[in-house]
């Protein structure tokens, strides 16, 4: 989108390191400098926003790619060596949670259709138990009843007290699943906004780089 969304999500994930520790903070651990691993093991999850070739290998296997992500704290990798039965678990649990539809058990990445991938690798993620999710564009691309699942389990991993940070394109898809709402502007993240409270038109403002403050302001002086 050119906003600074996408290196939002890189600074936040560790694919772009800080040099300031601080700049990132993952229960109540100084974490900017930290990488992509790193940040798992302390509870952070991360979906991005293009499925094949970011997500997910795309001639690897779905218990590969659960392997990718989940091998620094889900017990895949004992003493060294790759639980083929715990990764070949973790496919059938977001398979069943998460309805996934393929042709066989462990099929490679790029033979899912794009709806039935993304809630492969939001289930891979969110069925981690995550303290933290950062996500990107969650139901682009995908049909209704996918993004359905999507959503709901994004609404329910927040409601079990997980910190849960989105960014989207989509408006009424952030109307639905937000409790708070905040506008990125040429790099710039504006202050959040209640939900509740986030009408079309003010959104509008901050997409357009205004301040509502200064704006309230204005009005009040006029």
């Amino acid at each position: 989108a050119g906003n600074g969304q996408d290196e939002l999500f890189a600074a936040l994930s560790g694919e772009r390191l800080s040099q300031d520790p601080g700049t990132v903070v993952i229960e109540g651990i100084a974490a900017g400098h930290l990488s992509i691993t790193q940040r798992r093991k302390l509870g952070a999850a991360f979906v991005p926003e293009e499925r094949l070739g970011h997500g997910t290998a795309p001639r690897m296997k779905l218990s590969e790619n659960a392997l990718l992500t989940g091998h620094a704290a889900s017990g895949m990798v004992q003493h060294g060596f790759i639980n083929t039965t715990a990764t070949l678990r973790a496919v059938d649990r977001a398979t069943e949670a998460f309805d996934v539809r393929k042709a066989k058990r462990d099929p490679e990445a790029a033979s899912l259709s794009g709806g039935n991938l993304q809630k492969f690798i939001v289930g891979r993620e969110i069925l981690r138990n995550p303290a933290v999710l950062v996500v990107s564009q969650p139901t682009w691309g995908v049909d209704a009843g996918a993004a359905a699942v999507i959503r709901q389990a994004v609404l329910d991993l927040a409601a079990a007290g997980a910190a849960v940070l989105v960014t989207s394109q989509d408006l009424d898809e952030l109307a639905e699943i937000t409790d708070r709402i905040a506008v990125m502007f040429h790099g710039r993240l504006s202050q959040p906004l209640a939900t509740s409270e986030a009408s079309r038109e003010k959104l509008g403002l901050l997409m357009g780089g205004s301040s509502l403050e200064k704006d309230a302001a204005h009005a009040v002086g006029a």
